[in-house]
This record gives structure tokens, C-alpha cells and sequence, in this order.
């Protein structure tokens, strides 16, 4: 299990290589990862792709997706290619997408050709001012 995602993150099934896993009929938000420095740091993965899927063996996994070949190419081969997988129990796909979406914003992943913003901006919620949001302490006279 590898964790990923803000704070405590999402727990993901793996990390397994790719060229020998076949995916199952199930919905899920997955990771497409590397090993940059696999002789000196083997234990550390990069995170190339972020996707969703209603039914993973609809993906065209491992290697007939439309992104493999960015994959390959940022990996430097077929086989040194991993998937990370999450399932997101009773999710449906909206949930994955937003999943999926804060991850990208997380990682920004190379092979991902839609990039996300990590932080709100005021145009998506609006600017507001409340008692609670000015500073957390006043000035005062000291005599």
C-alpha cells in the first residue's frame, strides 16, 4: 500500500509493475508512477499519471492507452513502469474525477495533458470578510 494525496491521503493498492498487471472490472482512480533514481533511492517513486475509470479494464491497460507512450518514454521503458490503484469504495464517478483532480494538482504528473490548480482563487468562491477571518489579535494601548 503507498499513501497519496493531501494530509492523510488515499490509501492505493500497490505500487505493482505495470507490464504484468491486468486490471480488474472495477471503478477506480489510478496512478502511473516511475522510479527516477532506482540505484540510489529504489524505495522513492514519481508520479507520471493520474486517471479514473468507471471500469478499469476499459482503460486499455497497461499499455494500448492513449498515454502510454508518454509513460514509457518519461519511465525509460515498458518495465519500469508501476500502477498504484484506488478504488474509492461506493464512489461514484464524479467523486473519482474530484479525486483525480486533486491529485494532479498535488503532483502535477508530466504525462497528464490537463494540469490543476492547488490553491482557491477568489473568483471560484468569491471574496468574503467575516468577524473571524481579520487578525487574530487587536491593538491596544499599553500604559
Amino acid at each position: 500500500m503507498i499513501r497519496l494525496g493531501s494530509l492523510a491521503g488515499y490509501p492505493f493498492e500497490g505500487p505493482r509493475v505495470l507490464a504484468g498487471w491486468t486490471p480488474s472490472a472495477t471503478s477506480a482512480v489510478y496512478a502511473i508512477a516511475c522510479k527516477p533514481q532506482p540505484d540510489t533511492r529504489p524505495e522513492q517513486y514519481a508520479v507520471i499519471y493520474i486517471g479514473h475509470a468507471d471500469d478499469m479494464s476499459q482503460e486499455r491497460l497497461p499499455f494500448n492507452h492513449s498515454r502510454a507512450a508518454c509513460w514509457v518514454k518519461r519511465a525509460g521503458g515498458r518495465y519500469k513502469l508501476f500502477i498504484c490503484t484506488y478504488e474509492a469504495p461506493g464512489s461514484a464517478t464524479a467523486h473519482r474525477e474530484q479525486i483525480a483532480q486533486e491529485l494532479i494538482a498535488i503532483y502535477r504528473p508530466s504525462c497528464n495533458e490537463k494540469q490543476y490548480e492547488r490553491s482557491w482563487k477568489d473568483e471560484w468562491i468569491g471574496e468574503y470578510t467575516a468577524p473571524t477571518t481579520g487578525p487574530l489579535t487587536t491593538d491596544r494601548d499599553v500604559d
